[in-house]
């Protein structure tokens, strides 16, 4: 399976749809934490979902869903950019008990909401925010649209140990396009057949064969995803820089300098005193370099 997502269409109608799977990407993510069963699940779920919204809004900039809870799994959080780039993360609270293998989104997360952060590479930012009022994160996602963005959406998502993937079909508020009143009932009706197991394992050209083979669907070149973290040793500086003069000279005088690495990729990144009072002296300049 080709970690990819792929956009497609209904001829004649209004409703769009992209698809996406991923493998590689996935176990990367993966491969960095240990998360129990449960929360591998979601990950993943998330992981597919933002790769899928990602490519909805086009977005020249980076997107992250941040889903919050007050149960075991305390925090999700996935980004993407129009480069393909993906990357997650998953927190539990440390006083809870280990999640049972099955546990579902809503045992996982109890009371929480959902933050999704659009971050242009030009322009202000964005966030939207959705409470978690769904007994599944593909739901919540859609009372997001169409609450926000007064969108019919529709989502499906699914994840196991080595594969994640997704479903998004959606109907656009351009009625001229329309010329197929029942469409989007009809794709959401075929869609709802689809099963998890299929979702993961089917190649993206049968799956929508399997759906809508009996539909004009048109099919456009997919894009190719993977995993990758866009810290730096310049982000990292000015996360440091935020948490404000005095609380960084009493890590330096405790530790003798700050060492800290990325939670999403793991990357360690050391900073010695003299770099931290450099920082300190020109928070505006370039962050010191290793040598």
């Amino acid at each position: 399976m080709t970690d990819q997502i792929q956009r497609f269409l209904f001829d004649n109608t209004n409703v769009r749809g992209e698809v996406v799977s991923l493998e590689k990407a996935y176990a990367e993510v993966l491969e960095r934490h240990d998360y129990p069963p449960a929360v591998t699940r979601q990950l993943g779920e998330l992981l597919a979902a933002v790769a899928l919204l990602t490519e909805t809004v086009k977005l020249d900039g980076t997107m992250s869903i941040e889903v919050r809870g007050k149960g075991a799994l305390s925090l999700l959080m996935a980004e993407s950019n129009p480069g393909g780039e993906l990357r997650a993360i998953a927190q539990l609270d440390e006083d809870a008990a280990i999640p049972d293998d099955d546990a579902g989104f809503t045992e996982l997360f109890g009371e929480g909401q959902i933050t999704i952060t659009l971050d242009p590479r030009e322009g202000r930012r964005y966030q939207g925010i959705v409470t978690l009022e769904r007994d599944s994160l593909a739901g919540c996602l859609e009372d997001y649209f169409s609450r926000s963005e007064q969108l019919p959406t529709r989502l499906w998502l699914a994840a196991d140990a080595q594969r994640s993937a997704g479903l998004l079909l959606q109907r656009l508020p351009d009625e001229s396009l329309n010329q197929d009143e029942d469409a989007w009932d009809r794709m959401v009706q075929l869609a709802a057949t689809l099963t998890a197991d299929e979702l993961l394992s089917l190649e993206q050209h049968d799956l929508l064969h399997r759906l809508f083979h009996e539909e004009q669907v048109r099919v456009f070149e997919p894009k190719a995803l993977h995993f990758g973290c866009s810290c730096s040793r310049e982000r990292i500086a000015g996360a440091l820089l935020s948490l404000g003069e005095e609380e960084l000279r009493d890590i330096l005088a405790e530790q003798g300098g700050i060492a800290t690495q990325c939670h999403f990729c793991h990357t360690r990144y050391q900073f010695t005193v003299a770099e931290v009072e450099a920082m300190l002296d020109d928070p505006d300049g370039p962050p010191p370099t290793v040598h």
